[in-house]
């Protein structure tokens, strides 16, 4: 399967750095001349462009299945919604052209567009997180890596678009270092030295919480999540991508007990800080095709 508009970077295997920003729209800016600006940035891999429902909705037109990030709470847990505008991933192996492009791309948007978020991302290893655990062990790939990411068979400037669930985690070191071993497979229902899932593992284990196969119907997701770390903390950026958001947010209900009472075991050393919805448009030979919210090509 060939889904040529798809944006490259959703595809991508992940970068060895990358920095995560999100925007509101100035209260003055024109929206139309704000989205047309992104028409401009480069969709060659280097930079992922998500939409929030605030952006379309707010020119009167809808993306079906778009909705701001849903804030949830209870017991020993709690998931905030931080909703943004627009959310652009910068990919890249260098740090200094990674930084440049940033610029670049502040540059670009700074009429339209102020910053409310940014993040430094990088890949640990061969993927893994903080933790030592590695991320996303059951992503789908090639075709089916396609199929789960993006819209096909709807309707021209729909086709190829994609939409993404985005969370910043931040890990409390302190109580994980106090786990043992075991503690720690436990939670995440794996062996750390082997990557294979235990069986016996509890219900609370993570694995068990999300598995994708598990869900009706199936809640399959393409994972592209990256560490993060700075002054403030560590953890991880989580970045799922769908043809759907209803994927996500069944994993995200069934993690916080919502579906059956149980807790995913993830938050007895982790917390989500952040939490946004964003639609990923196609691309043309013009750059991104935002003709679905009402924007027209040169």
């Amino acid at each position: 399967m060939t889904i040529p508009t798809i944006q490259p970077g959703i595809l991508e295997p992940i970068p060895a750095l990358g920095r995560a920003v999100e925007f509101h729209l100035l209260p003055e800016a024109d929206a139309e001349s704000a989205l047309r600006a992104l028409r401009r940035i480069p969709c060659d891999g280097r930079c992922v462009i998500g939409l929030g429902a605030g952006l379309v909705h707010g020119r009167m037109q809808e993306i079906p299945g778009l909705r701001p990030f849903p804030a949830m709470s209870g017991p020993g847990w709690s998931v905030p919604s931080t909703q943004a505008d627009l959310w652009c991933w910068m990919r890249g192996e260098d740090r200094g052209h990674l930084f440049h492009d940033a610029r670049a791309l502040d540059l670009l948007l700074r009429e339209g567009f102020e910053p409310v978020r940014g993040l430094d991302l990088f890949k640990y290893d061969r993927g893994l997180d903080l933790t030592g655990y590695e991320d996303g062990t059951e992503n789908p790939t090639g075709d089916e890596a396609v199929a789960a990411a993006c819209l096909s068979g709807t309707t021209p400037g729909l086709d190829g678009s994609s939409f993404v669930a985005v969370q910043q985690w931040r890990h409390d070191f302190v109580r994980f270092d106090r786990m043992s071993g075991e503690q720690r497979d436990e939670i995440i229902g794996r062996r750390l030295e082997d990557n294979e899932e235990l069986e016996s593992a509890p219900a609370s284990a993570h694995v068990k919480r999300t598995a994708q196969e598990s869900f009706d119907p199936e809640a399959f997701v393409l994972r592209r999540s990256m560490p993060w770390a700075d002054a403030s903390g560590a953890g991880l950026c989580f970045i799922a991508f769908g043809r759907s958001l209803d994927p996500f947010e069944a994993q995200l209900r069934r993690m916080t007990g919502q579906e059956d009472g149980i807790v995913d075991g993830l938050f007895r050393f982790s917390r989500p800080l952040t939490g946004g919805y964003f639609w990923c448009p196609p691309v043309g030979p013009d750059g991104l095709n935002l003709m679905a919210i009402g924007i027209p090509r040169w």
